[in-house]
């Protein structure tokens, strides 16, 4: 058993290893490459564009969608909206409604709704592409709010260069500075988009679609198999299939679109869960592809470390696992655990890196949440680790949402939202490996391997912290579940409000000229 935990946690440690190998590199690549400018001619002419809105359940944040995209700096007459709903709460008819004010300002919008949720995102994306009119087709999730210049800032690039096919932008945060949840995600999301993001696309290397945000070529789309739903990861999965076909990609990091945070540490994992499932799925998909391409040996390396990514997680638990059979047989360990330290350090120097790069000298206050951020990181490796099985033995492939809440800044709360998650039961694996990390670090005391003492602490920690924070907000989902609470659909906690709020945020029209109340339209019953 010993020897075969020493395999065991060699393997895991030095693939962990290489893994943060491959983020140093890509800060390097950055920083080398930070200083390029993308260049493009000005906008001659206004092509037609398909903007798509892919929503379910999201009655707290889609007429602030909505809104946000008829504010584009855009001809009218060139511009075509479609929200396409596959919801099955209110949110159909808060959409209906604003669909139809919209409409009546003369707006070239519309509600597409399915007879079922085939393929998922995905699958409303193709139906949508079947539908629209645009050569190019922007995509927004339900909680981003892009700028009314952001047509702007991006077709121009497709104008000047015919063969490229997707542009990505950067995403921002709405609620950032929400809790030290959210601050600690934004750290990780911008060393994604500022590092990662920036590093691949300027080195020429493969990088994926980041599912909204962004804007193709229909003409790519289509020549490249369309919006698939075989995979949870559809953007990348598109993406790289586009990519290898021979389009261009272009990330703008220059551009932001904001967006919300998940402030719910359920919510967050879910969305890890499906990345992490997604992800493992286009590896098996596509890794042969892109490993027999024409790309040059590098670039295909590095794609393929970006669709394993998410194989740190199972090996991190593998390699926690391993430690205390080593510790109970005492031969000397087969790889310092010292390494796991480089597997720490890689990303927080991209991480700290992007905070630079966006904050400049204030950067170190910004990035101050970035020990929870560790911790986050390790604490979800065992919910990881169950989308990377689900990945690689093909089961359950269901698109789970993320729930938005409708925040922005610090305000407003959670807690009592009825898209609030339900707290899964392997909070109890994350709790029972934090005691195992725990009672290892006992056994490697007795046994005088102090030194590894630190990397078994961390382990602890980030297990006991995601396990105990899932305890934590089960204890408030059971004391939000009052009857009303329970029997009360989404909507409703709209209606009362939804005119004073609308009124003072999206000063389009008076009063008067904005449509009614959610509880009026379910009243008289219009027609969808």
């Amino acid at each position: 058993m010993t020897a075969a935990a020493s395999i065991v946690f060699t393997t895991a440690t030095l693939l962990l290893a290489a893994y943060a190998l491959s983020a140093l590199i890509l800060t390097v690549l950055y920083l080398w490459h930070r200083s390029k400018v993308c260049a493009c001619a000005p906008l001659t002419y206004y092509p037609r564009v398909t903007v798509q809105l892919p929503i379910y359940n999201e009655a707290m944040v889609v007429e602030r969608l909505i809104h946000a995209v008829t504010q584009f700096d855009w001809p009218r007459e060139q511009l075509e909206i479609q929200v396409l709903d596959d919801s099955t709460d209110d949110t159909t008819l808060i959409a209906q409604t604003w669909v139809e004010y919209y409409r009546s300002k003369g707006f070239d919008i519309q509600l597409l709704r399915r007879e079922g949720r085939e393929g998922f995102k995905a699958g409303a994306l193709q139906m949508g592409l079947q539908h629209a009119t645009g050569e190019l087709i922007a995509v927004f999730d339900a909680d981003f709010v892009p700028g009314r210049d952001w047509l702007q800032k991006t077709v121009p690039y497709f104008l000047s260069c015919p063969r490229l096919g997707m542009l990505q932008t950067r995403w921002s945060h709405l609620n950032r500075e929400y809790s030290l949840l959210t601050r600690a995600q934004a750290i990780a999301l911008d060393g994604h988009f500022i590092v990662e993001q920036t590093a691949r696309q300027r080195s020429g290397l493969l990088f994926s679609f980041n599912g909204t945000a962004g804007i193709w070529r229909r003409e790519c789309v289509e020549q490249s198999g369309g919006w698939q739903s075989d995979t949870l990861c559809e953007d990348m999965d598109l993406s790289f299939r586009a990519q290898l076909a021979g389009w261009e990609c272009l990330y703008l990091p220059d551009v932001t679109t904001p967006s919300e945070i998940p402030p719910q540490l359920a919510a967050l994992k879910r969305q890890q869960f499906r990345w992490a499932k997604g992800t493992i799925q286009c590896l098996l998909k596509l890794g042969k592809q892109v490993a027999i391409s024409n790309k040059p040996w590098y670039v295909r390396v590095m794609a393929l470390i970006h669709l394993s990514a998410y194989l740190v997680h199972p090996l991190l638990l593998f390699s926690v696992l391993a430690t205390l059979p080593m510790l109970l047989s005492p031969p000397p360990l087969p790889v310092s655990p010292g390494i796991v330290g480089m597997f720490t350090t890689s990303p927080l120097l991209m991480y700290a890196v992007g905070q630079i790069a966006l904050y400049g000298r204030n950067w170190l206050k910004h990035y101050a949440s970035s020990p929870l951020l560790v911790l986050l990181g390790i604490g979800i490796a065992l919910n990881n680790t169950r989308g990377v099985l689900e990945a690689l033995f093909g089961t359950n492939n269901v698109f789970l949402r993320t729930p938005k809440f409708g925040l922005e800044g610090d305000k407003g709360k959670w807690q009592h939202n009825p898209y609030v998650l339900d707290v899964e039961v392997i909070i109890v694996g994350e709790l029972a490996l934090a005691f195992y990390a725990l009672a290892s670090m006992l056994v490697a005391w007795r046994n005088g391997y102090v030194h590894i003492i630190p990397s078994l602490l961390l382990y602890a920690a980030g297990f006991g912290y995601v396990g105990g924070m899932g305890l934590w907000e089960a204890g408030l989902k059971s004391k939000r579940r009052t009857k009303d609470a329970v029997n009360e659909p989404p909507a409703q906690h709209l209606a009362s409000d939804i005119l004073p709020e609308l009124s003072s945020a999206y000063p389009i029209a008076s009063v008067s000229e904005y449509p009614q109340p959610v509880s009026q339209v379910v009243r008289a019953e219009p027609n969808l």
